[in-house]
């Protein structure tokens, strides 16, 4: 692989194993980072792209105490947004089972901020990918939140999985956005750094 970062450490400050799993498809070297407690609220005055971006910089906020001059920071939220709500994470199946009724049969963003952090240089952006469904049965909803659990998951689904399989019929724009990293637009961040 080019020398992306120019022997600087490239931190992803994420858990998600999804997240990992994409960046790790950049073929670049990097270590996870994760400070739990993290304010994830947002002002009401936002909407859209701009919700999303503003987690990702509150993050990296909050990391920016901690980060060696050699190192460069990746923070990144994604929404799933219809009708200007955000679907976050669901709090049990029955949040869920709401959520994945709302998005049945009609088309939705998903938007995800990333904030890169390299010394004094902080580079925020958000890519939006919109994603239809299928009308979903009731079976089809709770057999995939019994057997896929997908309480960690903006908008109750994972585009990789069964759901996914069964329910998308169409989406505009990044596919790997949806898991919750545009690899590619942050790959063209990095080299610009």
């Amino acid at each position: 692989m080019m020398k992306l970062l120019d022997g600087k450490r490239l931190i992803l400050a994420s858990n998600s194993p999804r997240r990992k799993e994409l960046l790790g498809g950049l073929d670049v070297d990097f270590d996870v980072r994760v400070l739990n407690g993290i304010d994830e609220s947002f002002p009401e005055t936002l909407a859209g792209e701009d919700i999303p971006k503003y987690i990702s910089q509150q993050k990296a906020k909050a990391y920016m105490p901690s980060l060696a001059a050699d190192e460069v920071l990746v923070t990144s939220d994604t929404i799933v947004y219809l009708d200007r709500e955000v679907l976050g994470k669901p709090k049990d199946a029955d949040d869920a089972r709401r959520m994945l009724r709302l998005i049945s049969g009609r088309s939705h963003d998903v938007i995800t901020g990333v904030t890169i952090v390299s010394g004094i240089k902080i580079n925020s952006f958000s890519v939006t990918t919109k994603v239809t469904f299928k009308q979903l049965s009731d079976d089809e909803i709770d057999y995939y939140i019994e057997n896929y659990r997908p309480f960690d998951k903006a908008g109750a689904y994972g585009i990789q999985e069964w759901i996914g399989y069964i329910g998308v019929t169409s989406i505009e724009g990044s596919y790997f956005n949806v898991m919750g990293l545009p690899v590619q637009r942050l790959y063209q961040e990095l080299v610009k750094m």
